[in-house]
């Protein structure tokens, strides 16, 4: 017995045939033939894939409820999204990433493999359309202008959602250092010269307000991602969607998702604008740039062995010359580096697909929302690496650090309250004309008996009001 290899279909360009075991169908096929770009197929966002699932067992279970598709219809789209939704099938989602048309070769590719593993729960084969159709059934009251965004806002929370908690990991290992570093003092740099003495702990205690600060800004823009256009269909007037459904639908899709969904007030304006995809994609960047800054700085502070900075060591990860022997280079912080600039890149194009919107629809989603994952994920994953191979293992050098404050110039300003200005000012002169470090001239001159010195000098003295940790 010869077992069928493939099935045929058609659409409005003609007859094509289809993998037999496919689950999706001829419009996927001429997506995958139209749009070799990437080579990442949808289902390289697994969010994504269950976001589509979701959005068609919402409508299937409003469509059912308005008395528009038959029960046992609805029951079989429903299971099929379920299981989609709990992992399976997602090796099916096949079209590329970045396509034409606004997405619809997605929504596509989510109607036929639905329809086909529901045909199959029906008892029907892959392919049997005139028992459940693609279109007919599984998109019925939709269109891809509704669905896409609505899916691309849904995948974007549950994305958000795993970033914040990788935020939050690096912000503990630099809040820990913060609690490890809050004795060790340093000289403190502006416009990366000797300023004034400060502690270790409170470098850190910074770059861990800074990320706490960037969580909140980031919980704040992905409410905006709550408002969706279900129910729009083609340009928000809701063409061929019934009295209610655009209702209906959006309620069995909170009660799916677990989500606190919103229909905008305008659907037409929600069709077309993709404001809230920017204001996400702008915090993102704000993430991205400070956490870049916070990696230059540790790039900096670890700089040497011998030759840099030599304040803070890195852990080693692994060699790092394939011709210097024992050079050790930074590069957990380096990595993150190039994620950061990769986020901004994203923004570029996503600020641009905005921009390009035409009239009632924006054609340039599918590339908001490969930059939008790839931020998303691609910052997830350095947050939690940062932390993990870097910040975790950093120790610091509490002599050099020590000896550094001693010897700065900057030093005379702690001390100056205390000698006072004139007396400050030729402490400063002599110490950067001899090499001599400040608080050995200071004794010497007899300006300051040495237990008044050394009390001085204690980090909670001289780093001031700013220790928050100590």
């Amino acid at each position: 017995m010869t077992s069928v290899v493939a099935r045929t279909e058609h659409d409005l360009l003609g007859y094509r045939d289809i993998p037999a075991d496919a689950y999706w169908g001829v419009h996927t096929l001429r997506a995958t033939e139209n749009f070799p770009i990437t080579g990442t197929p949808i289902s390289a966002y697994p969010h994504l894939i269950d976001a589509l699932a979701a959005v068609k067992e919402a409508a299937a279970l409003a469509n059912e409820e308005l008395g528009l598709l038959d029960p046992r219809k609805a029951a079989a789209i429903v299971e099929a999204c379920r299981e989609i939704r709990d992992g399976k099938l997602h090796d099916q989602f096949v079209v590329d990433v970045i396509q034409g048309g606004a997405g619809t070769s997605t929504n596509m590719n989510a109607n036929e493999v639905v329809a086909n593993r529901a045909l199959e729960l029906l008892g029907h084969a892959k392919g049997e359309y005139r028992y459940l159709h693609p279109n007919e059934d599984v998109n019925l009251g939709q269109s891809t202008n509704d669905v896409y965004p609505t899916a691309v806002k849904i995948a974007t929370v549950f994305a958000v959602r795993g970033l914040l908690k990788s935020m939050a990991v690096l912000q503990d290992s630099f809040a820990r250092k913060a609690v490890e570093f809050r004795d060790v003092l340093k000289m403190g740099r502006t416009q990366l010269q000797d300023a004034v003495p400060m502690t270790l702990g409170q470098e850190f205690s910074a770059y861990a307000v800074m990320i706490d600060e960037d969580r909140n800004r980031l919980d704040e823009a992905v409410q905006l991602i709550h408002e969706i256009n279900l129910g729009a269909t083609a340009i928000g007037t809701g063409l061929n969607a019934p009295a209610g459904y655009a209702e209906a639908a959006r309620r069995h899709l909170s009660v799916i998702t677990g989500l606190p969904l919103v229909t905008a007030a305008n659907l037409v304006e929600a069709t077309q604008d993709c404001g809230a995809f920017v204001q996400m994609s702008g915090v993102l960047k704000r993430i991205a740039v400070k956490l870049s800054k916070s990696c230059n700085d540790l790039r900096l502070l670890s700089s040497g062995p011998r030759a840099g900075l030599g304040e803070i060591n890195l852990p080693p990860v692994q060699a790092g010359s394939s011709i210097m022997p024992g050079k050790v280079n930074p590069v957990i912080p380096e990595v993150v580096n190039q994620v950061a600039f990769e986020v901004i890149g994203n923004d570029v194009a996503i600020t641009m697909a905005a921009e390009a919107g035409q009239l009632q629809l924006n054609a340039f989603e599918p590339i908001i929302l490969h930059s939008l994952s790839e931020s998303i994920t691609h910052l997830g994953a350095a947050c939690r690496t940062l932390a993990e191979r870097c910040v975790d293992g950093i120790t610091a050098n509490t002599e050099k650090l020590r000896a550094s404050v001693e010897n700065s110039i900057g030093l005379v300003t702690a001390l100056n309250p205390h000698i006072g200005y004139e007396a400050a000012t030729d402490i400063a002169k002599e110490a950067l004309a001899t090499g001599r470090g400040v608080a050995e001239l200071v004794l010497e001159k007899g300006l300051l008996p040495a237990e008044t010195l050394a009390d001085l000098l204690r980090p909670e003295v001289v780093a001031g009001s700013g220790q928050a940790l100590a």
